[in-house]
């Protein structure tokens, strides 16, 4: 939904669009008919909203970042998707959205998606090897006291032959088959996410050397510290005036806050 208002606030048309590559062309064309589109407002640009923000940073539209609409006016007046678009407008004409809208179109936003990928699998890892260790808890005796004093890497590797080796056991019970199988399957899984994270670690260092070797010579910030300072920055500095615009972005600044109340006598 797409509205586009006049430099003094009235709104001039509001139409919906289709959210593909050819919606956002029929979008902008029909608003260049109404006249000239110097700055849009879109809700979501780091989301779902960043799509539509690329193209328009592509076709020379300066972009802002417009904040969700304020909980109390929405339930005064109610969920209209129009006067929504209308919200979004005027919060930039009246200069209330002044956030820039990251281009993500660089090498930061592969980062991201490099680092997405990356926080994903080691969080499945993790989740594989408690659970790897919680059927061991439970494991028929012999087979956790050959397991017992391995280190996680042996560990993983021994657990991953396991049902191999019990395919040529003369039958054994259902129960320990069962657990070799799945300690088995939860040991190549572990070694599966860990090539994955390796790989994406190489290749976030490698962006990170490409890009800004400069924030590696610093100590005590590596590649991946690095890689999270650009992602937080965005593909598109010069939106940061100063350093204090950074903190305010990093959620760190400081806030003036009350001292009490005070009593006077």
């Amino acid at each position: 939904m797409a509205a586009v208002i006049s430099s003094v606030g009235a709104v001039i048309d509001t139409e919906e669009f289709p959210t593909t590559t050819t919606g956002y062309r029929e979008l902008l064309a029909w608003a260049r008919r109404l006249g000239t589109v110097r700055r849009a407002g879109v809700e979501g640009t780091g989301s779902f909203g960043a799509a539509l923000a690329r193209y328009l940073l592509a076709q020379g539209v300066a972009v802002s970042d417009v904040n969700r609409p304020d909980r109390t006016d929405r339930r005064q007046r109610g969920k209209s998707d129009p006067v929504d678009a209308q919200n979004a407008a005027r919060a930039v004409l009246s200069g209330r959205a002044r956030a820039q809208a990251k281009s993500g179109d660089g090498p930061v936003e592969i980062a991201w998606m490099f680092k997405l990928a990356k926080s994903s699998a080691v969080k499945a890892r993790t989740q594989a090897i408690n659970q790897l260790k919680a059927v061991l808890v439970s494991a028929d005796p012999n087979l956790r006291e050959q397991l017992a004093g391995l280190g996680n890497a042996e560990l993983f590797r021994t657990c991953a032959r396991l049902a191999d080796e019990g395919q040529h056991d003369g039958g054994g019970e259902a129960v320990l088959q069962a657990t070799r199988t799945t300690l088995s399957l939860l040991a190549q899984r572990i070694g599966q996410l860990t090539e994955q994270i390796q790989d994406l670690e190489r290749r976030l260092a490698h962006l990170a050397e490409r890009h800004t070797p400069q924030l590696l010579t610093v100590v005590g910030i590596g590649p991946d510290t690095a890689v999270t300072l650009l992602i937080t920055m965005g593909d598109n500095p010069e939106r940061l005036a100063s350093e204090a615009s950074f903190a305010a972005l990093c959620g760190v600044s400081p806030v003036e806050r009350s001292s009490g109340r005070r009593r006077y006598r």
